[in-house]
């Protein structure tokens, strides 16, 4: 595995046909997340940066990483089947989405063979990220897990350490129960209190099974979080963790639904707070796994507050960071969409940015975090 080359210009695995994940207009998971998030990428110049590249489909080699063919059958039969998790309204039988979803999972590998041999130093599929499909069910609109067969092509490839940072609302339940008792991956979630949300998984004490105590993490966070709570969260348990860890690769998933515009969930994180987040990510990478990461996109169901986020996200993978007052284009969403990249007032987040020493003092959900898991690897609780 060669080291990271920071002249290396940073890949987009992307495709057209990816932009189609959608379960029909009226759904949260509805059309145009993606391609709008991209066309504002594209308007400010953005995509200048990268090297775009053309993924194909993932083959049943692929999918069978994770997924059971039974499953994968199902998938393919356009028929409702309650049992694998198709056909209700969450989750309704939508015709040709099983071969997006399969181009997804193509993506977010590629995404990662890009990292792994050392032909990039950072991959970014914005497509990805579908985090709760289960290796036998849809869930959560997510029909394939594309992040978990990324982490499993990994392993297969000769990574020894791979570590999975998840920052949407909802937790990372898909990829966590693959990775359970697998040592050679940490899986970290910070989101909104199971108490309060769907999957209602992802409690502090899910700390991974017999033979990978320590290597899952969870942050559960309550309703009304804001930047600074979420942001103190994330530079309290990840660094820590990923020190004691020493990971090769860090994937990321970055959903959008943390925003307060967002009504499937009840956070309340800013834009510059979304986007302080991803600064975070991409220093935890830099200091931590060699600069190798595969940086995903995610959940997110205001169209607006999405196409935002993950514009920043294309930015900060490219190192190009933008003001939050930067306009968007005349017309932007047809006069809905917000006048500037951030959400019209500044905010004080001064103090969380990557590095940056903490003054404060841990919140609850941190030190309950803390003195589950940081036991199992020599640490000191919060």
């Amino acid at each position: 595995m060669p080291d990271a080359d920071p002249s290396i210009r940073p890949a987009l695995v992307h495709a057209e046909r990816l932009e189609h994940y959608s379960f029909g207009e009226g759904h949260p998971m509805g059309p145009g997340r993606v391609s709008s998030a991209l066309a504002l990428s594209r308007h400010l110049g953005l995509l200048d940066a990268f090297d775009v590249v053309d993924p194909p489909d993932a083959a049943d080699d692929l999918l069978t990483l994770v997924h059971t063919p039974d499953y994968l059958a199902a998938i393919r039969s356009g028929l409702a089947a309650p049992r694998y998790g198709l056909g209700d309204a969450d989750n309704p039988v939508t015709a040709g989405l099983d071969r997006v979803a399969a181009g997804v999972v193509g993506a977010s590998v590629e995404a990662a063979r890009l990292v792994w041999s050392g032909q990039t130093h950072r991959a970014l599929n914005v497509s990805g990220g579908l985090h709760h499909a289960q290796p036998a069910a849809t869930s959560g609109f997510c029909v394939l897990n594309d992040a978990a067969v990324a982490i499993r092509w990994l392993l297969n490839a000769g990574a020894e350490r791979v570590a999975y940072l998840d920052l949407d609302a909802h937790h990372g339940d898909g990829v966590q129960s693959v990775f359970w008792n697998e040592p050679r991956v940490l899986t970290l979630s910070l989101h909104e209190s199971p108490l309060h949300l769907f999957p209602h998984t992802g409690f502090p004490h899910e700390t991974g099974g017999p033979a990978a105590q320590g290597r899952t993490a969870n942050v559960a966070l309550p309703p009304g979080t804001a930047d600074e709570p979420w942001l103190r969260a994330l530079a309290f348990v990840a660094p820590p963790l990923l020190a004691a860890f020493r990971p090769q690769v860090l994937v990321t998933q970055h959903g959008a639904d943390a925003h307060r515009r967002n009504t499937l969930t009840h956070l309340a994180l800013s834009m510059d707070g979304l986007a302080a987040a991803w600064r975070h990510a991409r220093d935890l990478a830099e200091r931590f796994a060699g600069g190798r990461w595969v940086a995903l996109g995610g959940g997110g169901y205001d169209l607006d507050s999405v196409a935002r986020a993950w514009t920043h996200l294309v930015a900060t993978v490219a190192d190009a960071d933008l003001d939050p007052a930067t306009r968007t284009p005349p017309g932007w969403l047809g006069g809905r969409g917000s006048a500037t990249l951030g959400d019209g007032r500044a905010s004080d987040l001064a103090g969380y940015e990557p590095g940056a020493e903490l003054h404060d003092w841990p919140d609850p959900p941190v030190v309950a975090t803390s003195r589950k898991v940081f036991r199992h690897w020599g640490l000191e609780p919060w």
